[in-house]
């Protein structure tokens, strides 16, 4: 697939299931739940055990069915080494230019985490593909309608403090997709192994987003 398909795919399923440190033992488990449930976006941070060979297993998987990035990507190295495993886009939660080059270098999705309007463009400006606004709850939905005023052609994605409660709202105000993590990786459901209930909170966020997309068409 390539990079231009990938993003069109981020756009159209539009939820980032963000995996940080599962226990290996029901890593998969988990996957399966969210897959299931119809997730087609997963993000596996690089501070897990196995994080590499996690994103290399789950590409000979799925292939193009499932995209498998790498998040909290700091530096150029490791966006280097989460290519090498095979992944389809790098999450950092701060910008970084060299981290940026490298990606897009490799034709993988840069998407940097930001903050400010002045962050935000810098960013784009230096080649990332979309920005992740990180803590993406912590100015508000209504911040989304507001930076996108003048920043129209900027596609933002939230990340960090979205629920089900305010997931409409994001989209509503302009968000092109959303990261979640522990509110779809719910610790709850993963301590009991409670996978159906995974996948049917999966399902939810999968199926709101649906529903908000097709009003917006």
């Amino acid at each position: 697939m390539r990079k231009w398909d990938k993003l069109k795919f981020i756009e159209q399923n539009g939820i980032v299931a963000v995996i940080r440190k599962i226990e290996l033992t029901i890593l998969v488990d988990v996957i399966n739940a969210l897959v299931s449930g119809g997730i087609k976006v997963i993000e596996i941070t690089v501070d897990s055990d196995n994080s590499y060979q996690s994103i290399t297993k789950l590409k000979e998987k799925y292939g193009d069915e499932l995209l498998v990035g790498a998040g909290t990507v700091f530096d150029a190295p490791t966006a280097k080494t989460a290519i090498d495993a095979g992944a389809d886009f790098i999450f950092s939660p701060t910008f970084n230019e060299e981290t940026i080059q490298m990606t897009n270098q490799y034709g993988r999705i840069s998407i940097p985490g930001v903050l400010t309007p002045t962050e935000i463009l810098n960013a784009y400006a230096a080649g990332a593909d979309i920005l992740k606004v990180f803590p993406g709850a912590a100015l508000g939905t209504n911040y989304f309608k507001d930076v996108l005023g003048p920043l129209t052609h900027i596609p933002l994605m939230p990340t960090g403090g979205v629920n089900l409660t305010n997931l409409k709202t994001f989209l509503n105000n302009g968000a092109m997709a959303v990261g979640i993590g522990s509110s779809l990786l719910d610790k709850e459901l993963i301590t009991n192994r409670d996978f159906n209930g995974i996948q049917s909170l999966a399902n939810q966020y999968v199926t709101l987003f649906k529903e908000v997309k097709e009003i917006e068409n």
